[in-house]
């Protein structure tokens, strides 16, 4: 006797997808069967930013076999008989792709613009100039108003690698960090990777690093913001005749 306990619609399939130049991997992306493997490119284009033109899409089932090349851009993708756990391979076939070279993962490889202390504390109009004549005015101002253990209990119930969904809008992803965040207000934060681009960056929030994750893929949020998704497994018993 099987217990069903949620309804997912049978012409979908759960797929891992994984890319040739790029080292993290995008868990449980959802597909239509019926998509066919064109608009399957398209929609991966928006995840990795491989040019439609230059992707070739490998499948492999569960054990990591490889099942197929799904080269026919017109077929659905149920054509190929994906199930649930198999994997998507992007491979990127363009040599001067944005993908290749790390370029979308290792930020080291940005040439980045740098001030001494001290030549930013001889410009006026910055925020430091700005702050310094507040608390000047105002000097309760520079008291914290958060305590630092602020959201601690809610966040003794979320641990690293616990599937997740975000409020507002039901955003998924995996918790990457459960802390304090040096760069960020008082209080303890949840750094969540998203199944897909919809974050703010790549786990580094104002020059420190917390997590890493594709880019657009991270966000740093509260944990009355975060709930753990159960993972239930299904039994299936048979009678014996």
């Amino acid at each position: 006797m099987a217990s069903v306990l949620q309804n997912v619609p049978d012409d979908t399939v759960l797929l891992h997808v994984t890319h040739s130049n790029l080292k993290h991997h995008f868990s449980e992306l959802r597909f239509s069967l019926h998509s066919t493997v064109g608009a399957t490119k398209e929609r991966l284009w928006k995840n990795c930013g491989t040019a439609v033109d230059s992707m070739v899409l490998q499948l492999f089932d569960d054990n990591d076999k490889k099942v197929c090349d799904m080269n026919e851009d017109s077929q659905p993708l149920g054509f190929y008989s994906p199930l649930d756990g198999y994997r998507i391979h992007i491979v990127d076939m363009d040599p001067s792709s944005m993908t290749a070279g790390g370029w979308l993962e290792d930020t080291s490889l940005v040439e980045k613009y740098h001030i001494s202390e001290e030549s930013y504390g001889k410009l006026d109009g910055t925020f430091r100039k700005f702050k310094e004549r507040l608390i000047s005015q105002d000097p309760s101002i520079a008291q914290p108003k958060i305590s630092e253990d602020y959201m601690q209990d809610l966040a003794a119930n979320i641990k690293v690698g616990d599937r997740c969904e975000v409020d507002p809008g039901g955003k998924r992803g995996v918790v990457m960090f459960v802390g304090r965040a040096e760069t960020l207000p008082p209080g303890f934060w949840v750094g969540v990777q998203y199944d897909e681009p919809v974050g703010k960056h790549d786990g580094m929030v104002k020059g420190k690093r917390y997590f890493s994750c594709p880019p657009l893929q991270g966000a740093m949020l509260r944990p009355d913001k975060v709930k753990r998704l159960r993972i239930w497994c299904l039994k299936f018993h048979t009678l014996d005749s």
